[in-house]
């Protein structure tokens, strides 16, 4: 796939993460595979998941990521919200795509993004500076019920990676701030229809009628234009 970064070293930087995410994809689809194979997954709680997701980066695609890079192009993107940073691997891409709209049209350009997990922040936080990218990245470390509760000023695009069930939650916090035609986008809404039921039960209960359509990505990928 031809990159829309345009920066070798940058390029380079994320390939590597990438490349990372994918094996321990396999990890992951090997751990709920057997946890499958022997009945646990129904039963499966939480805080198991969480310690084995605790050092896995879970980033998003390099298809998906350079999407939300040409959508934060295409709005002129000056405010970013990511629900759920991770190792920052989507972040850089947002950030990149900042860059580039603060190059063009000068100004304050910003991505706020949310990650519980302290080692992950620190890694990301890591990944922002190796790539010269920091200073358009501010990363909030902590519950993000508590971290999105205000994100400053009005929002133009928002990327949601997260455990689902807080996938409502975050979308309720920033919809005061979403500017008129901002945009939103949800991964695995496909693959995991069921349990984003509330996440959609909020898009259709907004008394503004964003639109919505599922992206075909693979597990699907929601993207919602608020009027």
């Amino acid at each position: 796939m031809l990159s829309v970064l345009y920066d070798p070293d940058l390029e380079t930087f994320v390939a590597r993460l990438h490349e990372r995410s994918e094996r321990q994809s396999a990890e992951t689809k090997a751990f709920y595979a057997a946890r499958t194979q022997d009945g646990e997954s129904a039963t499966l709680d939480d805080d198991l998941k969480k310690r084995f997701m605790s050092d896995k980066m879970v980033a998003l695609e390099p298809d998906k990521a350079q999407f939300c890079y040409q959508l934060c192009r295409a709005l002129g993107a000056r405010r970013v919200v990511e629900v759920g940073t991770s190792f920052g691997v989507s972040t850089i891409y947002l950030a990149a795509a900042l860059r580039e709209n603060a190059r063009s049209s000068g100004g304050d350009h910003l991505v706020i993004g949310t990650e519980h997990e302290a080692a992950k922040a620190r890694s990301a936080r890591a990944n922002f500076k190796a790539v010269g990218l920091d200073g358009f990245i501010e990363l909030r470390e902590g519950d993000l019920r508590e971290t999105l509760r205000d994100v400053g000023g009005p929002v133009d695009f928002v990327l949601i990676d997260i455990w689902t069930r807080m996938a409502r939650a975050a979308l309720e916090l920033v919809t005061p701030f979403l500017r008129r035609g901002a945009v939103v986008v949800c991964d695995n809404t496909e693959s995991l229809r069921a349990e984003y039921a509330d996440y959609f039960a909020f898009i259709a209960s907004a008394a503004n009628r964003p639109s919505t359509m599922t992206l075909p990505f693979h597990g699907g990928l929601e993207m919602t234009v608020f009027p």
